[in-house]
């Protein structure tokens, strides 16, 4: 079912939800027992996936995902062209875009590369990433906020949706909101917010076994992240797996459109670089 949410959703154009959604809750219908044993799950775990194991990811073969079609690169491996960030921590190297802190030059709030290229709304944005610390993402339909304030906000401060990474694996492919609501959908998970804060909010089925997507993961090595966003229906699939999926019906606090980016985050040293950033609009 998840290859074929995919592949179908890449081909179409909004309106989609129809189709998003009803692909959703068959999953949902589907796994109907293992979403009551997920709601149980502890705060920050998917919960099972649908063999209930440990083994490979349930969602058959891989996701393709070299086909560019229709796709353009939106770094052209040489210069920040385009992109804007603090020139302390970012910049072009050997055909990749490097975020890096140190001991002499650390961060202390999470800092971010912007694309200034548009704010797009609905999209498929290809990227390759690797990290050898801490924790970073890639941030979509964000908004940045103004500097300085009460809390001192940086420059380069991006809050919205975010395909999170992480060195450590615990977090990487799920669906974060960066300074709003919080952890969206854990990897494996289809995640809902309902216009009703009374309303259902979390997670409603187990997409994939979450250890297993882990186990899909490379450590110290290039990894490959796909989004794709329709409508309120966002995907998030990881090295040919979906690690997320999130229907996005919260009227008040969802985006509908904004800056793509990538995140450095504060704390200790650390190293993310990213390459072959493809983006097609819709």
């Amino acid at each position: 079912m998840s290859r074929a949410l995919v592949e179908g959703f890449r081909a179409c154009r909004v309106p989609v939800l129809a189709f998003g959604v009803a692909a959703a809750l068959a999953m949902a219908a589907n796994d109907a027992g293992t979403a009551a044993q997920g709601a149980g799950a502890p705060a920050g775990q998917a919960p099972a996936g649908r063999a209930g194991g440990r083994g490979a990811p349930q969602g058959g073969t891989p996701i393709a995902y070299d086909d560019r079609t229709g796709f353009r690169s939106i770094f052209d491996g040489t210069t920040l062209g385009g992109w804007d960030g603090d020139p302390t921590f970012w910049r072009a190297e050997n055909g990749t875009i490097v975020g890096q802190s140190t001991a002499e030059h650390p961060i202390t709030q999470n800092t971010f590369l912007i694309w200034r290229g548009g704010e797009p709304a609905d999209f498929d944005l290809k990227v390759e990433y690797r990290i050898n610390a801490t924790n970073s993402g890639v941030q979509y339909r964000s908004v940045q906020l103004p500097e300085g304030g009460a809390q001192n906000i940086g420059k380069w401060v991006l809050k919205g949706y975010q395909a999170d990474i992480d060195y450590a694996n615990q977090y990487t492919g799920q669906l974060y909101e960066e300074r709003g609501r919080g952890f969206l959908a854990l990897r494996g998970s289809f995640g809902y917010f309902g216009s009703d804060a009374a309303g259902p909010r979390g997670p409603l089925a187990a997409l994939e076994n979450s250890d297993a997507l882990k186990g899909i993961i490379k450590p110290d090595d290039w990894n490959q992240l796909e989004i794709l966003a329709r409508g309120n229906v966002l995907i998030h699939v990881l090295n040919g797996h979906v690690s997320a999926l999130f229907v996005d019906d919260d009227t008040s606090a969802r985006a509908a459109k904004g800056w793509l980016g990538f995140q450095l985050h504060m704390g200790a040293p650390m190293k993310v670089e990213f390459r072959n950033v493809y983006l097609k609009t819709l």
